[in-house]
């Protein structure tokens, strides 16, 4: 090799070694980069910070329901209509909820009260030392929810509305930002489960359908079918609704004095519904709609206890 293409060759490579530590880049490399791309690499680091730093001033949020399609509508929602809201974890139970809230250390906990096994309450009772702000959300009847009202407690009444979640958000940040402590407290708690153990029947059933939620009061359920992994529920005037949810999660959501599963397959309204009981051809219940619904021996007993004590 003769000496100055070795001469070429090092300062070449000095100058891309002083570009690489910080230095001004070679006259040569520099007319190979377009103006245009060093100002897309500005713009992206400067995009990069800026959502590092929306990220880092945003509520994050955990949402707490039993019901997928209720959590991923709100998740849905928060991220469509409140972008200072990070969801950061969405839980089915009370258990995930724990679990989730110690892994994500959460700003504000939109909690679903009626849940089965460990109601939202329990939730609450269970965590010490709460740090987060509770946005409840409810189907609970009217004189329930007055109970919820009077205790000052933020909540929302399914099927939620866009300007009653953005305005419960703006106070939960407003109380994030000043440090303000939850408003749940253990004996405001202990006040609203007395209050609503007074009234703890829910009037109407939120029903997921294929097309979404339908909220029915549950005087006009007459029965409700199950077929396969899905529910059918017959309600007055010939409606129905096809159901994702299984009868078994309807069996442990609706009020035991007002419906009763009389078979593995069927639930009746025995409380408004129930017109007539046979037993010359099996054991028939007949409803208002005229449907004759099986009850099976097993359940004969309570069954006829159930209706014993209507009314």
């Amino acid at each position: 090799m003769t000496s100055d293409r070795r001469n070429s060759i090092i300062h070449s490579h000095s100058d891309s070694v002083s570009h690489s530590l910080g230095g001004s880049p070679p006259r040569q490399a520099r007319g190979n980069f377009p103006q245009k791309f060093v100002t897309s690499i500005s713009t992206i680091k400067f995009n990069l910070r800026k959502t590092k730093f929306g990220m880092a001033n945003k509520l994050k949020a955990l949402i707490v329901d039993d019901e997928e399609f209720a959590r991923e509508n709100l998740s849905m929602l928060i991220e469509d209509f409140c972008t200072d809201v990070m969801v950061v974890g969405k839980a089915a139970s009370a258990k995930e909820a724990r679990e989730l809230a110690d892994e994500t250390n959460p700003d504000v906990v939109f909690l679903d009260i009626m849940m089965p096994g460990e109601d939202g309450f329990s939730f609450l009772e269970s965590i010490k030392d709460r740090k987060f702000q509770v946005i409840f959300t409810t189907a609970f009847r009217e004189h329930a929810l007055r109970a919820i009202k009077e205790s000052a407690i933020d909540y929302l009444e399914k099927p939620i509305d866009i300007e009653e979640l953005q305005k419960a958000i703006g106070k939960a940040k407003e109380n994030v930002e000043l440090k303000k402590p939850s408003k749940v407290s253990d004996d405001r708690l202990t006040k609203i489960l007395q209050d609503i153990a007074l009234t703890n029947t829910v009037e109407k059933t939120v029903v997921p359908t294929k097309d979404g939620l339908a909220i029915v009061k549950n005087t006009e359920i007459i029965h409700l079918e199950a077929m396969e992994n899905y529910t059918m529920i017959y309600l007055v005037g010939g409606k129905k609704y096809m159901s994702s949810r299984s009868i078994k999660a309807f069996e442990d959501r609706l009020d035991p004095n007002m419906f009763f599963r009389v078979h593995k397959s069927h639930i009746i309204n025995i409380a408004q519904h129930l017109k007539e009981f046979l037993r010359n051809e099996g054991l028939i219940a007949v409803l208002s709609d005229g449907s004759q619904i099986p009850v099976a021996r097993r359940k004969l007993q309570e069954f006829l206890d159930k209706i014993e004590n209507i009314g």
